[in-house]
C-alpha cells in the first residue's frame, strides 16, 4: 500500500455552510476509500481491462454502503439528502482522489443511468431503480456510437428502434459504453423513425452482444466495449418518457454526469497536488528543499486557487441542480471544462516535481511506488468523456451570445 499523505484539503478549503449532514457524509466516503480503496487502486491499474480486473468487491460495497442510493430520493429508495446532487458530488470526489477507476464505475450505475430512470414512469423506474441502488444489476448508458460522440442527433444515431406490435426491434451499435462487458441492462439512446427515444434494455437477452474489453492509457479497472443490437426485442413499457424526448433525457443524464465527472477530477487534482506537496517538503536540491524554491512556491499557490475554485464552481452547479435546474448552465460546463483541466494541468505538474520518480509506477530498485503517473493518465479522459471540454466552451458561448450566433 502506498503511503498516506496529509490532505492539504483540510487547511486550504472550509466547508462554509455545508449542512452537518454533508460534512458527515464526506467523512464516512473518505474512510471508505481511503480503508478499502486506496490499498487495492494500485493493484487494479497495474491490470488490463478484462471482466477478471473489474472491482467487483469494492462496486459491492459501495452498494453495501448505500453510495449508490446518494442521488435519490426517500420516495424512490433513496438516501433521501435534502440535497442529493451536492452529496453526489462529495462523494465522488472522495471516490477520485484515490481512484478514478472506481468513481467512474460509481458516476455509469447510479449518475448516469439512474438519471435516466428518473424520467421514467413508476412501473418502469422502480424495479431497475430498486436494482441498480442495491448493486443487485450492473447499469450502462448507450448514447455514443461510432459515428456519434459530440453529436448526439437523429441524422448521427444509427441504432435503429423498428415498432413491431409489442413494442420495438433494435438493431445497431454502441461504443466505449462504461460497464458495458458485464452489465446487466443499459439504457439505450436510439433513432425512432427520425426522432430519438430512450429504451431500457435487458443486456442478457438473444440479439445482445458485446466486444472485448477497450484497452485504454489509464482507468484499468473500469470496463468499456461496444454493446451490438441485432433484432432485439424490446417490450412497449421500457419506453422512458416518450418518443421524441430521448435527446432531453440523455442531456438530462449527462448534465448530472458532468457535474459527477467536475468532481472526480477535483479529487484527482487535490491528490496530485497533496503528493507534490509532500514530495517538495523533503527533496532537496542545491541546498534547499523544492518547497523553499519561489518558482515552485507561486506555482503551487496558484494550482491551490485553481482547485479551490473548481471545488467551489462544481458545488455550485451541484446545488443548481438541487434547486431544481434541469440544465443548470452555466455553471455545469464551466465545472466540468475547468474542473478537469485543473485536473490534467496538476497531475502534469507532479510528474516534473517528482522528477524520473513521477515517471515510475514502480521502482524496480526497491519496489517502492509513486501515484503521480496513475493520476497522469487517468486524468485526460475526463477531459473527453461526458461532453469534451471543447463542447463545454461552446455552450458557455451561447449563455455569452445566443444560440443564434
Amino acid at each position: 500500500m502506498q503511503e498516506q499523505v496529509e490532505r492539504i484539503q483540510e487547511r486550504l478549503h472550509h466547508d462554509l455552510q455545508m449542512p452537518s449532514e454533508l460534512v458527515e457524509l464526506r467523512s464516512q466516503v473518505r474512510r471508505f476509500a481511503m480503508e478499502e480503496i486506496a490499498p487495492a487502486s494500485a493493484a487494479i491499474e497495474a491490470g488490463v481491462e478484462e471482466e477478471a480486473n473489474f472491482p467487483r468487491g469494492l462496486f459491492n460495497r459501495m452498494a453495501e454502503l448505500g453510495h449508490f442510493r446518494l442521488p435519490f430520493t426517500t420516495e424512490e429508495g433513496g438516501a433521501g439528502y435534502a440535497s442529493p446532487m451536492l452529496a453526489t458530488a462529495i462523494a465522488m470526489e472522495e471516490l477520485g482522489y484515490y481512484s478514478n477507476t472506481i468513481a467512474v464505475i460509481y458516476d455509469c450505475q447510479c449518475v448516469l443511468a439512474g438519471r435516466v430512470l428518473q424520467y421514467a414512469t413508476p412501473a418502469l423506474k422502480t424495479p431497475y431503480l430498486s436494482a441498480l441502488m442495491s448493486g443487485e444489476k450492473v447499469a450502462c448508458v448507450g448514447i455514443t456510437e461510432p459515428e456519434a460522440g459530440s453529436d448526439v442527433s437523429p441524422s448521427s444515431v444509427k441504432t435503429m428502434a423498428k415498432p413491431t406490435t409489442t413494442g420495438w426491434s433494435v438493431s445497431g451499435r454502441k461504443r466505449f459504453i462504461i460497464n458495458a462487458p458485464l452489465a446487466d441492462f443499459g439504457c439505450v439512446l436510439c433513432n425512432m423513425d427520425g426522432s430519438l427515444g430512450m429504451l431500457v434494455i435487458d443486456l442478457k437477452q438473444d440479439g445482445v452482444s458485446t466486444t472485448a474489453p477497450d484497452r485504454k492509457l489509464g482507468m484499468h479497472g473500469c470496463l468499456t466495449s461496444d454493446i451490438v443490437f441485432d433484432d432485439v426485442q424490446v417490450p412497449s413499457s421500457n419506453l422512458v418518457w416518450k418518443e421524441g424526448k430521448g435527446l432531453r433525457i440523455a442531456l438530462g443524464a449527462l448534465t448530472r454526469g458532468r457535474i459527477a465527472v467536475a468532481a472526480s477530477s477535483v479529487g484527482m487534482a487535490q491528490a496530485a497536488f497533496d503528493e507534490s506537496v509532500n514530495y517538495m517538503k523533503r527533496r532537496e536540491m542545491f541546498g534547499k528543499t523544492l518547497a523553499g524554491m519561489q518558482y515552485w512556491q507561486f506555482k503551487m499557490a496558484e494550482r491551490a486557487t485553481q482547485i479551490g475554485m473548481a471545488r467551489d464552481m462544481t458545488y455550485k452547479a451541484a446545488m443548481r441542480h438541487d434547486a431544481g435546474e434541469e440544465f443548470p448552465e452555466p455553471e455545469t460546463g464551466m465545472a466540468k471544462y475547468y474542473a478537469t483541466q485543473i485536473a490534467a494541468d496538476m497531475a502534469r505538474d507532479a510528474i516534473q516535481i517528482f522528477g524520473g520518480y513521477g515517471f515510475m509506477s514502480k521502482l524496480g530498485a526497491d519496489g517502492s511506488t509513486y501515484r503521480v503517473e496513475q493520476i497522469y493518465r487517468d486524468a485526460k479522459g475526463p477531459e473527453i468523456y461526458e461532453g469534451s471540454n471543447e463542447i463545454q466552451k461552446l455552450m458557455i458561448a451561447r449563455q455569452i451570445f445566443g444560440k443564434g450566433v
